[in-house]
């Protein structure tokens, strides 16, 4: 960019847009610059450059740095930005040279994000540039949509096409400053630029994905949310629906809400009941589980924004899916139940108006209070239908009401009471009444928590704002700012009333006139004045009394100054209660709907109107307060709720606990005030409440939770909200791994921990699934793929996450590592260094057997061979598990790996032809290639040529005077060669291919032939306790000593293995292993290695995959005993269901990959699934205990 604080700048309304454009020699032979007045640089200067600076810099003497203008404006063309530009070779341009900025007319839409690798460069005469500069990053709009240069200022030629409305700083388009919507799930169209975006030199422009790949759907439920709700993104911002403040839409809810059926029904009667010392226990309990549970939700509530649902949106988004949806459940269904109390508190006040006035429906007490709660319940349903503006506007109308009513109230309690207040028990304030009512008068069975279980659904309230949380304008604040007002406010007004009922009211009174003269004496005939004492001797008079705290709910209006007006605070009180609830209760149920955790429930998820009003979820409250009203009992419904709402507080506060315990990065609330340790014991009393309340019904709300838990835990919902579940699960992984580096390796601990060379799972699906039955629900099991080629052409799908989708569909635990190498055996050493952490890493490779390896590349053979020789250096075990059609049967193109496909989940295609272990590349030249063989290929003992010339024409004589020419030259005739039939293609029935996620019956053959830790009958026993193997019989082969002596040496083989405690069903001693092999066998091997035997002419260090003779002389021995063990094979295995054998050992220095190759062709060629294992000659079996 050069010095950017010594150009000098000119006055840019003096070079006309005109000027920049291609230069074209016209019919005069000037350019377009010469007509345009501008002929050279000095013409230039002439027009508007103030200065230049000439001074010689770089290589170029006399080479100028330019700064310039043109008339665009700056500001109002996205991706617009003011820089210095410099042109030519050396980042100067020549003296004399014209500066002519091209053009190449790249649309672009308003307010395009990405940016061009080309569309604007300058040439400094014929000259082009020898480097992109930074002017060269710009997508342009056409020439039609640039504006005129009379309606802009003075504005850099460059800073077309950057506004600063984009967010892009400095001399770089690409970036961005930060920006909320950067930051949101459901905007894809205006976020950051990604990394391939920021390092790249060119923009692929028919680019239609990221190139991380679409949008997954880690956010998938809550993407395009706005979208739903109000259509676009730009619709969802401004048309929004109506949305209340702090006040409105919390403050005065809660206040509502507290300020229920309670304050006026049943607020003397607990007065009565428990005193006025535990009556101010029980309301201050109350505060202070409200208020823990408050300050517990305004941490989760300030940790982010809040949408609709309340406590269920806070809990299942801190706790997970299944508390959440749980208690969602039990929270909708509390405030429904919630609902119906209220309404219930409604109907008996009418009830009592009407008998007041001898107005009856039925007669019946019960079916009055259902009748007039019906009634209710369909008025309720048709305000909230209206909508929620004119809920809001009658909740404030209920609230003056209410507060005119506890006013009236506390001036009725200094008013002097007449004498017929007097005889219902309003005695006025005295010392004597104050110090009666101080201590408790618990009947008819009450007790302590009896009466705070009555009590404690008033305190329930405080979440009323927040289960509109949907509708708020800033809950983040709203919520924590009007709920602890609210909850401050009424705790007082409780504590106060509580404090003037138990002053001026009697707990027992004789109430009504219910005979003629009744107060009058008989003596004097004269009325007698009611005194503190007659008011309370009901037994003077004949009869019960009628009133008094213990005895009448209505006292507080009796006390009132107006009771008219606390009448209307009743039903102000739990109207808006009712309404209150009816309201929160479906906002949470269609938030659980929408979030789909439980099935059938979506179709209340539908919202209408720019709010999006839940009208089905309403219906559905309607019914269930319908039913609950029907009970018509306020005193049995109060502690039904009680055990609901607790609940639901008990998880508010555990979210906190838990959420902070966490320790995630991610949690940062915005409210300071909150203690971990405090949401915690706020969480165990509330527990501690519901036993003590009742504990049966605690009880059945533990089990109505708890099975609505497991119901989502099983179905595991596809849903993502970075719960403190996942960060707790991150944390208790991270601890366990550390902390297992510390524990010691003991063998009665070890565990077989499988790295499977599967390339892409689902291309060998049948492979992952036996090595998925060895590690179920005890070890390790990492599935390796190596992506051979640039890193550059497969950097995005290394990193694809679609292997664990298909695992979780498959229902296999297990982890995927890919990574880029030039070579398989590079990337497969890369794998086994590296995959793993601490003590969790793998101990033995698993790989396909290649099945293809006489018809494919030499080199790829030899790497196949060196990735055993490699996991053998590293101490790894190493088992090759061969199948009849091998493993290739789902294939996945490499190209597409990085989508998350559903395709990529399933595998029911047919199997392919090609069983190629991991690599999928053409076949090379092997010659060309020869000269590039990596130089960890193991070195040989130099050969004499002579040896390698020389052909044996018999190795060995048979015992029985037969001569051996197996090894003889096969006869040759053109290109085709004729070799003796063989055992191996004979008598061998041929099979469908196994499917080792099916049962699996017949016999597990287990040769364990050569001690290597034990793992060769560990591994088998493993299986053998699977369901998928649990119904075949495992049977041992062991090899017979020399001795010969067949039942010393079984009884030695079934003592080992009954102290290993190993259960089989068969043990067989093998002998005449040491005999020399038949003929047929010997033919067929050399024909299976006569293409890999070092030819005349060739050279085994050019081809070292190659057998040279001394090869087959050195391991002659090891040859016969493999074909002999091929011979027995057949003899016993060949209807087993799977033959488990040792792998032999191939020498680091002398043993060929073609030699190896036809060992391992011999051993399983026709036979059942065979798993060649060694350990790495380490025990991991132990008799001790």
């Amino acid at each position: 960019m050069g010095d950017m604080e010594t150009d000098q700048e000119f006055n840019v309304s003096s070079v006309p847009f005109s000027h920049y454009k291609d230069t074209d020699t016209n019919k005069d032979g000037q350019t377009d610059m010469e007509s345009n007045d501008i002929k050279s640089l000095p013409g230039l200067l002439k027009s508007g450059i103030k200065s230049v600076d000439t001074q010689s810099e770089g290589d170029l003497p006399g080479s100028r740095k330019v700064s310039f203008y043109s008339d665009v404006g700056s500001h109002s063309q996205p991706n617009s930005r003011k820089v210095s530009q410099n042109v030519d070779a050396g980042g100067f341009i020549q003296q004399g040279q014209y500066l002519h900025p091209l053009y190449t007319g790249i649309p672009l839409a308003p307010n395009y994000r990405r940016i061009s690798s080309q569309p604007f460069s300058y040439h400094g005469g014929e000259f082009p540039p020898s480097r992109k500069t930074s002017a060269e990053v710009f997508y342009y709009p056409q020439a039609q949509y640039l504006p005129r240069p009379s309606q802009h200022g003075k504005v850099s030629v460059f800073s077309i096409g950057n506004s600063s409305d984009t967010g892009t700083i400095g001399a770089d388009a690409e970036e961005r400053i930060p920006q909320l919507d950067h930051y949101r799930v459901s905007v894809f169209d205006n976020q950051r630029p990604t990394l391939y975006q920021l390092r790249e030199d060119e923009i692929r422009a028919n680019e239609q994905f990221s190139p991380t790949g679409p949008p997954t759907e880690l956010f998938s439920d809550e993407l395009y949310d706005d979208a739903e709700e109000g259509g676009g993104k730009n619709e969802s911002v401004t048309v929004s629906g109506l949305k209340f403040g702090w006040i409105q839409g919390v403050l005065v809810r809660c206040l509502l809400n507290i300020f229920g059926v309670m304050l006026f029904l049943r607020l003397s009667w607990v007065t009565g009941q428990s005193g006025i010392g535990l009556a101010t226990v029980i309301i201050a309990l109350s505060g202070v589980v409200t208020s823990i549970t408050t300050m517990s939700m305004s941490a989760i509530c300030t940790n982010g924004e809040v949408k609709g649902g309340g406590a269920y949106y806070m809990i299942s988004r801190s706790l997970g899916p299944e508390f959440g949806g749980s208690i969602g459940v039990v929270f909708a269904l509390a405030n429904a139940i919630a609902a119906a109390m209220y309404i219930v508190g409604f109907a008996e006040t009418v009830r009592d108006i009407m008998w007041e006035n001898d107005a009856y429906i039925t007669g019946n007490s019960i079916n009055e209070v259902r009748i007039i709660g019906l009634a209710t319940c369909c008025l309720c349903l048709g305000i909230v239908l209206i909508g929620m503006e004119w809920e809001a506007k009658a909740q404030l109308v209920l609230l003056a009401i209410l507060s005119l009513a506890v006013i009236n109230f506390f001036v009725g309690t200094f008013i002097p009471p007449d004498d017929e207040k007097k005889w219902k028990g309003v005695v006025g304030y005295n010392d004597e009444t104050f110090s009666t009512n101080f201590v408790p008068h618990f009947t008819d069975g009450n007790s302590f928590f009896s009466v705070f279980a009555i009590f404690f659904p008033a305190a329930t309230g405080v979440l009323a704002g927040a289960n509109i949380s949907g509708d708020l304008k800033n809950p983040q604040t709203a919520i924590p700012k009007g709920t602890f007002l609210a909850i401050l406010m009424t705790s007082l007004v409780y504590i106060a009333m509580v404090w003037a009922i138990g002053g001026c009211i009697v707990l027992t009174a004789v109430g009504e006139i219910l005979t003629p003269g009744m107060f009058m004496d008989p003596v004097t005939n004269a009325t007698i004045t009611p005194t503190l004492d007659i008011v309370q001797n009901c037994a003077a008079f004949n009869q019960s009394c009628e009133s008094g705290l213990l005895v009448d709910n209505g006292m507080v209006g009796i006390a009132s100054a107006w009771r008219p007006l606390i009448l209307a605070g009743i039903f102000s009180a739990t109207l808006s209660s009712a309404l209150a609830s009816m309201v929160g209760a479906p906002k949470v149920f269609q938030a659980l709907a929408k979030d789909k955790l439980f099935p059938y429930i979506h179709v209340f998820a539908k919202g209408y109107g720019p709010s999006g009003e839940p009208k089905r979820a309403y219906f559905l409250c309607f019914a269930i307060c319908l039913a609950m009203v029907c009970v018509g009992s306020l005193d049995l419904i109060a502690p039904i709720i009680s055990n609901f709402f607790l609940m639901a507080y008990a998880m508010i506060n555990f979210s906190c606990f838990d959420a902070s315990m966490a320790n995630s990065p991610g949690f940062r609330p915005g409210f300071k005030y909150y203690s971990k340790w405090l949401s915690l014991i706020g969480s165990l009393l509330c527990i501690a409440v519901m036993f003590l309340i009742n504990w049966w019904a605690a009880l059945v709300t533990f089990l109505i939770v708890a099975g609505l838990y497991f119901y989502v835990f099983r179905t595991k919902p596809e849903v993502n909200w970075g719960s403190s579940t996942q960060a707790n699960a991150y944390k208790d992984a991270l601890r366990s791994t550390l902390k297992l580096i510390n524990v010691d390796d003991h063998v009665k601990n070890y565990r077989p921990q499988l790295l499977v060379l599967s390339g892409y799972p689902r291309n060998r699906a049948n492979l992952v699934d036996f090595a998925s039955s060895i590690t179920k629900k005890q070890s390790l099991l990492v599935c390796g793929h190596v992506f051979q080629g640039d890193f550059e052409e497969h950097m995005t799908r290394v990193r694809s996450m679609s292997a664990y989708r298909w695992f979780e569909n498959k229902k296999i635990k297990a982890f995927y590592n890919s990574v880029c190498a030039p070579t398989f055996r590079i990337g497969v050493q890369v794998l086994l260094q590296a995959v793993g952490v601490g003590k969790l890493r793998p101990n033995t490779l698993l790989l396909g057997y290649k099945n293809d390896w006489q018809k494919t590349d030499p080199l790829e053979v030899l790497d196949y061979f060196n990735v055993i020789q490699d996991a053998f250096d590293l101490k790894y075990s190493v088992g090759i598990l061969r199948c009849d059609g091998g493993f290739d049967r789902n294939k996945v193109p490499d190209n597409i790996l990085d989508l998350d496909s559903p395709e990529l989940f399933d595998s029911d295609e047919e199997p392919e032809d090609d069983d190629d272990e991991t690599v999928e590349e053409p076949v090379k030249d092997v010659r060309k290639e020869s000269n590039n063989i990596p130089s960890t290929v193991v070195e040989r003992k130099n050969r004499n040529n002579k040896t390698n010339n020389m052909h044996l024409k018999r190795l060995n004589t048979l015992e029985e005077g037969v001569e051996n020419a197996a090894f003889e030259e096969t006869q040759v005739t053109g290109t085709k060669s004729t070799t003796t039939p063989s055992l191996l293609s004979q008598d061998v029935p041929e099979k469908p291919p196994t499917n080792f996620k099916d049962k699996q019956y017949g016999t597990i053959d287990v040769w364990w032939l050569y001690d290597d830790g034990g793992l060769t009958l560990l591994l088998p026993y493993i299986l053998h306790q699977r369901k998928q193997w649990k119904h075949a019989k495992l049977r041992v082969f062991c090899q017979g000593t020399k001795k010969g002596d067949v039942t010393e040496d079984r009884t030695r083989m079934a003592s080992l293995l009954a102290k290993f405690r190993i259960e089989y069903s068969e043990l067989t001693v093998v002998t005449e292993l040491n005999k020399k092999p038949q003929l047929s066998t010997y033919r067929e091997f050399e024909s299976l290695v006569h293409q890999w035997r070092v030819k005349p002419g060739e050279f085994q260090e050019e081809f070292p995959w190659k057998i040279a003779d001394t090869d087959l002389i050195e391991h002659k021995q090891k040859t016969y005993r493999h074909l002999r063990i091929r011979e027995k094979l057949l003899e016993h295995s060949r209807d087993a269901s799977l033959v488990v054998m040792t792998l032999p050992v191939p020498r680091k220095t002398s043993c060929p990959a073609g030699l190896y190759m036809g060992w391992l062709e011999i051993l399983t060629k026709g036979l059942p699934p065979s798993l060649l294992l060694r350990g790495n000659q380490e025990s991991v079996l132990t008799y001790y205990s």
